[in-house]
């Protein structure tokens, strides 16, 4: 007997699955597991389905549907969960009470992978397919995004791609990016009574901080996107010194800056060297370098494009508002957008849950997600 086609039942079916990204949680399972049961699930509802592993244990599962001869429309999702440690309830075993299924990836992020397999495989069992559609459930979106870089890469071409990350039923065209810089404050190590010969790694690192601040307050305050509030910069990480009687000779000063749309990393990379350069212009003795790690780009479609416009009028049409609005973190909708496919996120679940010691999410929200999305897909193409 085929899998029904419910989102709640598949949420759950996915939840109880310990997909955890063996990246953040070293020895965790990965997606491998959930990925095979997803394209059993999708094979019986009648996809064309492909996996593909990307990595050890890490796999994509891609599957089409409805008529090919266009550029197809993406749906996308990543099946890799964060961490369990601390949670309030049991992560794996999905809990329906009051309205809401209790479970690690509820709202982040199966409730949105489950609401668009059933989304395409309704429309497609009543004939309302125009066009092909993609599912492409990813792994890897919580660490390195090494499923849809690898989707991406493999050339896939699509007119347009709904990310169904969390957003509580809200159209988000926009949402931030951010870049990883590491900042390294050499001093000159030294007897802890040399004040003569030795250079305080940690208290010039202290003035690097302060024109953080400032540079915070003055210049990023200034940066502000209509859906996504200013620009922003903090300070995850400090490390320096190696004793109580010894000048540190370093200090290692780890900053996460959170980008809008029309900031690259290299910009920021060099806003922050003129940091560096100024405070070495002001005493010789400072010296630091700046070097950039991990980066990812903001995302911004127009909320006059026809994927937005499309999502917007289907919420509607469900008697949901249809609101417009950003988010806050980064997703994989970012990286279709920078390979020239438009993207916009749409999902059951709030975002706030993700990560958390309590996730859940609303079934009617999963149910709403499925319709919303049926429509979407339902409609004439131009």
């Amino acid at each position: 007997m085929p899998f029904p086609l419910s989102p709640l039942a598949l949420t759950s079916a996915l939840c109880a699955i310990d997909s955890r990204n063996p990246s953040l949680v070293p020895g965790a399972p990965a997606e491998r597991e959930a990925a095979l049961y997803l394209a059993n699930v999708l094979d019986e509802w009648g996809f064309a389905v492909t996996t593909h592993e990307i990595a050890p244990q890490r796999v994509n599962v891609v599957a089409r549907i409805g008529p090919a001869g266009v550029a197809p429309l993406v749906f996308n999702g990543h099946l890799d969960v964060v961490g369990t440690d601390g949670m309030a309830h049991a992560p794996f075993t999905p809990d329906v009470r009051e309205g809401n299924l209790f479970a690690r990836g509820s709202t982040d992020m199966k409730g949105g992978i489950a609401a668009m397999c059933v989304a395409a495989a309704r429309a497609a069992q009543r004939g309302a397919l125009h066009r092909e559609l993609v599912i492409a459930a990813v792994c890897d979106e919580e660490f390195a995004s090494i499923g849809t870089s690898a989707l991406l890469a493999d050339g896939l071409a699509a007119t347009g791609a709904i990310i169904t990350e969390p957003t509580r039923l809200a159209v988000v065209p926009a949402h931030k990016g951010f870049a990883w810089l590491t900042v390294t404050v050499h001093g000159r190590a030294a007897h802890g009574s040399r004040y003569d010969v030795g250079i305080d790694a940690n208290r010039m690192a202290a003035r690097f901080l302060a024109a953080i601040d400032r540079y915070d307050t003055d210049r990023l305050g200034t940066r502000t996107h209509p859906l996504l509030g200013r620009a922003s910069v903090h300070v995850p990480l400090i490390e320096g010194g190696s004793g109580w009687s010894t000048y540190a000779e370093r200090c290692t000063v780890k900053l996460e800056r959170r980008t809008l749309p029309g900031e690259e990393a290299a910009m920021v990379l060099a806003e922050v060297q003129a940091l560096v350069n100024a405070l070495h212009d002001e005493d010789a003795r400072f010296s630091a370098t700046v070097e950039l790690g991990g980066s990812q780009p903001p995302l911004e479609t127009a909320a006059t494009h026809g994927l937005v416009t499309s999502l917007v009028s289907a919420c509607r049409a469900h008697g949901l508002p249809g609101d417009i609005e950003g988010l806050y973190c980064w997703t994989d909708a970012a990286l279709f957008a920078h390979a020239g496919i438009p993207a916009v996120c749409f999902g059951p679940g709030d975002i706030a849950r993700a990560h958390s010691a309590t996730e859940w999410v609303e079934v009617a929200q999963l149910e709403a997600a499925a319709d919303v999305l049926e429509t979407v897909v339902a409609a004439p193409v131009d």
